[in-house]
């Protein structure tokens, strides 16, 4: 796994302040390991006081998840734009 990034590691200290244990904020935060996905939690956590675990796990899951959604389309579409280009420009452009 990667390292944490800044953004997880305030994701890390936010959870601390609000009182979930460093094993579990730990946990998190090792899988929002990004600026993308931890500004998200941080984003989530700030409309709540408190909330039980489950519900912090259950929306790091779907974080993760849309992430994963968003890395597909990209790849979907840098292989649509290049279909095109081949079929505009043909095999022969490719060798060049």
């Amino acid at each position: 796994m990667k390292p944490k990034s800044p953004m997880s590691e305030r994701l890390f200290e936010m959870m601390l302040d609000r009182g979930y244990s460093k094993e579990f904020s730990d946990l998190i935060t090792k899988n929002l390991n990004t600026d993308f996905t931890a500004t998200r939690m941080i984003g989530y956590l700030s409309h709540y006081s408190s909330l039980p675990e489950g519900e912090v796990v259950d929306e790091m899951l779907s974080i993760l998840s849309d992430r994963d959604r968003i890395m597909r389309k990209r790849e979907a579409e840098a292989a649509n734009a290049r279909w095109n280009q081949i079929m505009w420009e043909g095999f022969s452009a490719e060798e060049e």
